[in-house]
C-alpha cells in the first residue's frame, strides 16, 4: 500500500513556474551559471529525439520546472517570441553580485539595477532563451503611506527614490 504524502512536495511552494523552453538541457546549463541553480538529477526525464519532457532545478529555496517544447509533436502552436505576459522574481541576499553573475552568463539588461520606491534593489534581466527575469534584495520594510509618498514622488519625476 502506497504511503501518504504531502499534497505540496518537500521543497515546493504552492505555486511553481513550469516552462517550456527551446533547448532545455542547454537552459540546465545555463541556470546553473547565472543563478547556481542545483538540478534535481532523478527530475530529468528525457523522451522522443532526446528532448527533455521534465527537468527541475532549485534556485535559492525555490523549484523550477521545465521541458523541451513537444509542440510539432501534439501539433500545437509556436512557442511565443518577444515580450510574455510574466517574468521570474527572484529574490537574493545580494542583487548586485547575482546581477554580474547573470549578465556574465549572458543575460541582457532590460531595466538597469537600482534602488527602488518599494524598498528594494530591483532591475530586469532577460536570459539568451527569452525570460525575463526580475533580480532583486529587499532592503526596507516601508508602512503603506511611505510606499505612497514615494510612488507619488516618483510619478512626479522628484528627486532621490528613497
Amino acid at each position: 500500500m502506497p504511503k501518504p504524502a504531502s499534497p505540496i512536495p518537500p521543497g515546493f511552494h504552492a505555486i511553481t513556474p513550469h516552462l517550456t523552453v527551446n533547448g532545455a538541457a542547454a537552459y540546465i546549463d545555463f541556470l546553473k551559471r547565472a543563478f547556481n541553480a542545483v538540478e534535481i538529477e532523478s527530475e530529468r526525464n528525457a523522451g522522443p529525439g532526446g528532448k527533455l519532457m521534465h527537468a527541475r532545478v532549485r534556485i535559492g529555496d525555490s523549484m523550477l520546472i521545465f521541458n523541451d517544447d513537444f509542440g510539432d509533436e501534439f501539433g500545437l502552436p509556436p512557442i511565443a517570441k518577444g515580450r510574455m505576459p510574466f517574468l521570474l522574481n527572484l529574490y537574493v541576499q545580494d542583487a548586485d553580485a547575482v546581477w554580474k553573475q547573470a549578465v556574465a552568463a549572458g543575460c541582457q539588461v532590460e531595466m538597469p539595477l537600482a534602488d527602488q520606491f518599494w524598498g528594494d534593489r530591483y532591475g530586469h534581466l532577460r536570459d539568451p532563451f527569452g525570460f525575463l527575469w526580475a533580480i532583486a534584495s529587499h532592503q526596507e520594510d516601508l508602512t503603506p503611506e511611505e510606499l505612497q509618498e514615494r510612488q507619488a514622488a516618483m510619478l512626479r519625476g522628484a528627486g532621490d527614490k528613497r
